[in-house]
Parts: C-alpha cells; sequence; structure tokens
C-alpha cells in the first residue's frame, strides 16, 4: 500500500509529461524551473513505474536544450523531441510557430494504456480532456499533476487525482537563471 486511498505498490503507472506547458507554467506564474526528478517521485509514489516520458520542443539551430534533454535521459525519462516548425502567418503577417506535442502524446497514451494501470498526466492542458476520459473507458485510474494557475477546470474535473505542482516541496530546482535550473 502506499498509503493514499485507491493507490497500491503494484500499481502500474505511466508518465507523460509536457514539458513545454510545465516550463511555461512554472516560468509565468512562480519564475522558477521544475525539478524533473521530484516529478517522477511524486508520480510513482512508492509504486511501479512502467514508464516516464518526456516530449520537448526545440528551436532550429538552438542547442540550449541539449543539457535538459541530456538530464531528462539520465533521470530515467524517455525524451520525444521535435522541432518547432513555422505552422502559419497570423492576421498581422507575423509568423507562428508551432512545436505542439498534444497529439504525439495522446497516441502514446494509447498505446501504453493497456500495460498501465494508472495514466498520470503532467500537464494542465484541456485538450487532454477527451484522452483522459478515453483511458478511464479502458480501465486506467488518471492523476493529474500540474500548477493550478494553468490547468483547465475540466482537466481537473475529469481526473481521479489531482496534484497541484505549485504547493509541493521541492517541485523546483530554483528560480530561472541560478545555476541549477534547467530549461527546455
Amino acid at each position: 500500500m502506499t498509503g493514499i486511498e485507491g493507490e497500491w505498490s503494484e500499481q502500474r503507472v505511466g508518465l507523460f509529461v509536457d514539458t513545454q506547458n510545465l516550463y511555461y507554467a512554472a516560468r509565468d506564474n512562480y519564475d522558477a524551473v521544475v525539478d524533473y526528478q521530484r516529478l517522477l517521485d511524486v508520480a510513482v509514489r512508492g509504486r511501479r513505474l512502467v514508464q516516464a516520458t518526456s516530449y520537448v520542443v526545440e528551436r532550429e539551430g538552438e542547442s540550449t536544450s541539449f543539457g535538459f534533454v541530456n538530464k531528462l535521459s539520465e533521470l530515467g525519462y524517455r525524451v520525444r523531441r521535435r522541432k518547432v516548425r513555422i505552422h502559419r502567418a497570423d492576421g498581422n503577417g507575423r509568423t507562428v510557430l508551432e512545436g505542439d506535442w498534444d497529439m504525439g502524446i495522446a497516441a502514446d497514451m494509447v498505446r501504453a494504456w493497456a500495460r498501465l494501470d494508472v495514466l498520470v498526466l503532467a500537464s494542465g492542458d484541456g485538450d487532454f480532456v477527451p484522452m483522459m476520459e478515453l483511458a478511464q473507458e479502458s480501465g486506467c485510474r488518471v492523476e493529474v499533476l500540474a500548477f493550478r494557475e494553468a490547468t483547465s477546470q475540466a482537466l481537473l474535473d475529469v481526473s481521479d487525482r489531482y496534484l497541484a505542482l505549485g504547493g509541493l516541496d521541492g517541485i523546483f530546482v530554483g528560480r530561472r537563471g541560478e545555476s541549477g535550473g534547467t530549461e527546455p
């Protein structure tokens, strides 16, 4: 037992981390950087980790994400990377960039949920609500780890368990710009 109702030590857990969502929520609301080891620990909580996958968006020609990707790999995350691309021009002729992993995350969830008892999403993006509902229909418990200030109410409503990251001890590595912080 983990000591939390509805959880036991043999539960098979899969963690899916939308790093862009967490990065901007931590930056904009706390001027801080997420500690991805602590995130992993909070997601697993004494249960059996089957997979932890993080989704990273990189800009063409930038090498700043190398250290971040390497650190995630060292922590045991499977890192999926995508280059940001030009999506369209807005009404003022400005370029709109796209680096969205939503469909990739959703597809990976579908591939994994037959092997999972618990699907943990680290994102506050309400676009995942239909996937969370499908996971529940397939028999998975769904949990959400996110910053409350950047979490869709619909995502809160559908989750079997929600953990507000902003209130967790040790969830931040440090403030942005301090040594030790990593950014996607």
